[in-house]
């Protein structure tokens, strides 16, 4: 008898909570045409991802600047970023990563 192993992946997006929103909708189709996305998944995929980084650097910001957990997370975080071209070299804060928005993500991912 074989058993296969079962994997528990990890969520890559999250649907808005309302569904018709009439402003969001007409911003999302916006986006949709200027980057050529397929569809909203992919919009509500790179707004994820955007949430839990700024999540982090937020956690990170709360804490004493001297904290050793800050200082570590902190510039593997801000290394991440200009490692995929989010932050330029003069931008190396965790205020800079609260800044970022889903436009700048897109750009990245047309380049």
């Amino acid at each position: 008898v074989k058993v296969k192993a079962h994997r528990n992946y990890s969520q890559t997006y999250k649907t808005p909570r309302r569904a018709f929103e009439k402003e969001r909708l007409d911003q999302e189709l916006k986006l949709c045409g200027e980057y050529g996305l397929r569809c909203k998944r992919e919009i509500w995929r790179v707004q994820y991802a955007l949430a839990k980084i700024r999540k982090s650097a937020r956690g990170l910001l709360t804490l004493d600047p001297k904290d050793p957990r800050r200082l570590f997370e902190g510039s593997a975080l801000l290394r991440r970023m200009v490692r995929y071209g989010l932050l330029g070299e003069d931008e190396k804060e965790l205020d800079f990563v609260l800044q970022l928005s889903t436009q700048k993500l897109l750009e990245r991912r047309l380049q």
